[in-house]
C-alpha cells in the first residue's frame, strides 16, 4: 500500500502554441482519447486532457500574450510545463511540504474551472520541475 504523500501521476501537461495541430496529434495519430476540452478564464488558456492507462497528458495553448504559458512558450519553446501528482488530502500537503522547507506558490489550494483543488510547488525546490498538486479521492489499496 502507498502510504506516502503522493498517491499517483494524475498527469503531464505540454505546452503547444496551436491546440488543435497538437490535438491531431495525440488523439488522430497517437490514437489517444480525448476527455474533456475548455477554455480557462483564471490561466488564459485552452485546455485538452487525454487519456494514458490511469494517467492523462494536458495540452495548453495560452488565449492571451501576456498569460503564464504565452510568456513559458516565449522564453522555453513548446514542450512539458509540469508535472500533476495526486495527493489524498493537499491542505495536509501543503503544510507538510513547507515544514519541510519546500517553497510554494501556492500556499492554500485554489479551484480550477473544472473543478479540481489544485496547488503549484516552486520550481527552485524541485531542481527545476514545475510541480502542480491535485487533490484525488483514493481508489482502494495499492
Amino acid at each position: 500500500m502507498n502510504t506516502g504523500i503522493i498517491k499517483k501521476i494524475d498527469h503531464i501537461a505540454v505546452a503547444v502554441r496551436d491546440i488543435e495541430e497538437s490535438i491531431g496529434v495525440f488523439r488522430d495519430q497517437l490514437g489517444l482519447s480525448m476527455t474533456k476540452t475548455y477554455h480557462s478564464e483564471y490561466t488564459r488558456a485552452h485546455i485538452a486532457f487525454f487519456r494514458v492507462g490511469e494517467t492523462h497528458v494536458e495540452l495548453i495553448q495560452p488565449t492571451s500574450l501576456s498569460s503564464v504559458m504565452a510568456k513559458f512558450l516565449d522564453k522555453r519553446g513548446e514542450g512539458i510545463h509540469h508535472v500533476c501528482l495526486g495527493v489524498k488530502n493537499i491542505d495536509e500537503v501543503l503544510v507538510s511540504l513547507a515544514t519541510k522547507g519546500m517553497e510554494l506558490i501556492d500556499e492554500k489550494p485554489r479551484m480550477t474551472q473544472d473543478g479540481r483543488k489544485i496547488a503549484f510547488v516552486n520550481p527552485r525546490s524541485t531542481h527545476g520541475v514545475l510541480i502542480e498538486l491535485t487533490e484525488i479521492e483514493e481508489q482502494g489499496t495499492e
